[in-house]
């Protein structure tokens, strides 16, 4: 399953604002990637959980990893993601690695790449880009250097970067979402700025500022399938389908659905959890969904009717939940975002 980079929603909820979101933004001073931190061999606690047995139990793996930066508005710089070769964490400064199923929290450190802390997955490799400097850089899956790429690619501004199955790029910059379908040797302009995007059966789901999209045309077109009057927060794969979350403006509540039709309609699957403005992600391991909810970690065997909270809150943060295989991840980030 892919899981998308945490950073991009931060600036999305930066550069499309509405009363009905949370007033959580970014710093109006965008940092630098590597400030002052403590050392990576410094004890530190509540950065990363980690479930093996369908998150009956947990286990603290922080353990090697920096203090993440805070922003001016207190807000953890953490950017990551998670794919088959395990979870990837951009924190401090330097990007770590942690396997699934290790047997203790060990965490191989990478350097940044010319000071591009925010990371994707690709299918050859990691790409790492900045949102205040040029270029991406990408560092192939076996080995240990990274490269520029994309040397076409003529906007500064970088905010997301995202790969198919089939090797078709998308890059939300400058507001706007460009496609490559030749490995980055030709761009078009295929519509406005996008967020999260993932890919299923050749459709194309993102989440934008009024809502869910959907395209079956390799992103040349897309078109509203959810919009109820707020933003879309994630979009993620689940067995047979997608789910989404996304704001409600009547309610003035995050709304949590599934569809299996390839995006076309959607069921509810929030009416047993406890309407909340800051759910942050759903995601599906085996027969079993998991929340990322303000009062904690939900799970759901029964395809959404109802919810068991399994881990509660730490430090009034939301868990972003993010999975490799059966493993399943848990990192407590501020406010949902």
């Amino acid at each position: 399953m892919n899981i998308y980079n945490l950073s991009f929603l931060l600036l999305f909820q930066f550069l499309f604002p509405s009363e009905e979101q949370l007033a959580l933004t970014p710093s109006s001073d965008l940092p630098k990637c590597q400030l002052e931190q403590n050392s990576a061999n410094a004890k530190t606690a509540n950065l990363v959980f980690t479930s093996t047995d369908g998150g009956q139990s947990w286990q603290d793996i922080s353990a090697g990893l920096p203090e993440p930066v805070k922003d001016d508005y207190g807000v953890d710089k953490i950017f990551s993601f998670a794919d088959d070769h395990g979870l990837y964490v951009s924190v401090g400064d330097g990007i770590y690695h942690n396997k699934p199923h290790s047997t203790a929290p060990i965490w191989k450190k990478d350097i940044f790449p010319d000071n591009h802390c925010n990371i994707a997955p690709g299918r050859a490799g990691i790409f790492a880009y900045n949102y205040w400097s040029n270029g991406v850089f990408q560092k192939k899956y076996g080995t240990n250097a990274w490269a520029p790429v994309f040397a076409d690619f003529q906007e500064k501004q970088v905010y997301s970067v995202f790969e198919t199955a089939t090797g078709t790029i998308f890059i939300n910059a400058e507001k706007s979402l460009f496609r490559s379908t030749n490995s980055g040797k030709s761009w078009k302009h295929v519509g406005d700025m996008v967020g999260e995007l993932v890919e299923s059966n050749g459709v194309l789901l993102g989440t934008t500022s009024k809502g869910i999209v959907r395209s079956t045309d390799n992103g040349e077109t897309w078109a509203l399938v959810i919009s109820e009057g707020g933003a879309g927060i994630e979009v993620e794969r689940i067995e047979g389908g997608f789910a989404a979350i996304t704001f409600n403006g009547k309610s003035r509540t995050r709304r949590v659905r599934t569809s299996y039709d390839g995006g076309i309609t959607w069921q509810p699957i929030d009416a047993d959890l406890p309407p909340q403005l800051s759910i942050a992600s759903i995601i599906q391991v085996g027969e079993n969904f998991f929340c990322g909810h303000p009062k904690g970690i939900f799970r759901s065997s029964d395809k959404g009717k109802t919810w068991k909270l399994l881990l509660p809150s730490i430090e009034d943060k939301v868990f972003n939940l993010q999975v490799s295989g059966n493993v399943i991840y848990a990192i407590p980030i501020n406010g949902g975002c």
